[in-house]
């Protein structure tokens, strides 16, 4: 892959520390691990999203990672299309380096999965992205966070916190998450899919 691009990684949430800890939170915990990796702080940025530019991971050999911007858009989830589209803009990244990462209901707790397009799966933030940048093309790091349990509706549930249980598990989940981002913009989608989405032992 070409070192010229920049990447653009938005991580996914409700801004605001009441929503800090929810599951519908989990795109801009896994930036949080992102950023701690990359070094420096969030900063305001006037494309309404706290922004970090940096270099995602180390080539083999030992060589920085490609150039990359990760985002944390400081609108409500349902109006995060605005900020990505304007850091897009900004920043002047393609939609073809345009990395999302977010909560996903379809997969399991914990599990990781990566893929170019598709449905939003009634997801709003992805709605609000697709409408805003103008194409569904682009790529998605999705975090399982697994049915909610019961007749509990789905909206309840991705605004509650991770359960006890959860929590025990969730800073791996975040790790692994931070390292298909890097995977994908060092080795692109098929090889990371090949990597991410193996059955575990």
């Amino acid at each position: 892959m070409s070192t010229d691009h920049t990447w653009l990684v938005v991580g996914l949430g409700n801004p605001g520390p009441g929503y800090a800890g929810h599951r519908h939170n989990v795109g801009a915990m896994v930036l949080d691990v992102l950023g701690a990796r990359v070094g420096g702080s969030f900063k305001s940025h006037k494309a309404r999203a706290a922004v970090l530019e940096g270099r995602l991971g180390v080539r083999p050999g030992g060589a920085p990672g490609p150039r990359a911007v990760l985002a944390k858009p400081a609108t409500y989830m349902n109006e995060s299309g605005g900020p990505v589209a304007g850091l897009s803009q900004f920043f002047k990244v393609d939609p073809a380096q345009l990395v999302v990462v977010h909560d996903e209901l379809d997969i399991p707790y914990g599990q990781i999965r990566l893929k170019l397009g598709g449905g939003e799966g009634g997801h709003n933030g992805l709605r609000s992205i697709t409408r805003s940048v103008g194409t569904k093309d682009y790529l998605r790091v999705r975090v399982g966070i697994g049915r909610p349990p019961g007749r509990m509706d789905a909206a309840d549930y991705v605004l509650r916190d991770f359960s006890a249980t959860e929590r025990k598990d969730l800073g791996v989940t975040l790790e692994e998450a931070a390292d298909a981002v890097e995977a994908l913009a060092h080795e692109g989608l098929l090889a990371a899919q090949g990597r991410f989405h193996a059955p575990t032992a």
